[in-house]
């Protein structure tokens, strides 16, 4: 039997982060449209103390990717975070995609008891189990970034809407 976690968190991160790409091509012929420099999209922030477009999508991608190979007991690929356009952050999506397609489902068994330590921008670790890491860490923070994204393209005027967000299912 296929792990319920393994099945929750590849489905959550392939449907959002195929969203999440839609919206990048969508905003990228937006700003070809409206002759607007792509790089004015990609800095944009909602506040300034937040994280740009681009590092939100950067971020997104390093939380599915994260979060898929702990739960997996995988080490986690490392990312160089040189990406510069919306096709860089398509391809950056669809490299994650790839390595959480290549975690065979096996590897998650037994993964929700599984001990998750993590040290995440702080000197002090954090201890989870992997269920509580997915349900209360990893989903949680991906989303945010996610979601963060969208409003940013939505607030500079791109068109897109909750459909685009979700994605396919």
């Amino acid at each position: 039997m296929t792990s319920p976690t393994y099945t929750t968190a590849s489905t959550v991160f392939k449907q959002m982060l195929g969203g999440l790409s839609q919206v990048l091509a969508i905003a990228e012929a937006d700003a070809t449209a409206r002759k607007i420099e792509p790089s004015a999209l990609l800095q944009a922030r909602l506040y300034p103390d937040m994280f740009t477009l681009l590092r939100q999508v950067q971020v997104a991608c390093d939380f599915a990717k994260s979060v898929s190979a702990r739960l997996a007991g995988a080490e986690v690929p490392a990312s160089d975070d040189s990406e510069q356009g919306f096709a860089d952050l398509r391809a950056r999506i669809a490299k994650t995609l790839a390595f959480i397609d290549s975690l065979a489902p096996a590897r998650f068994e037994g993964c929700e008891t599984r001990e998750i330590v993590t040290q995440a921008g702080t000197p002090k670790e954090k201890r989870f189990s992997g269920q509580s890491y997915l349900l209360n860490y990893g989903l949680p923070h991906f989303f945010f970034h996610v979601t963060t994204a969208y409003a940013i393209l939505r607030h500079n005027g791109v068109a897109v809407g909750k459909k685009d967000y979700v994605g396919s299912y």
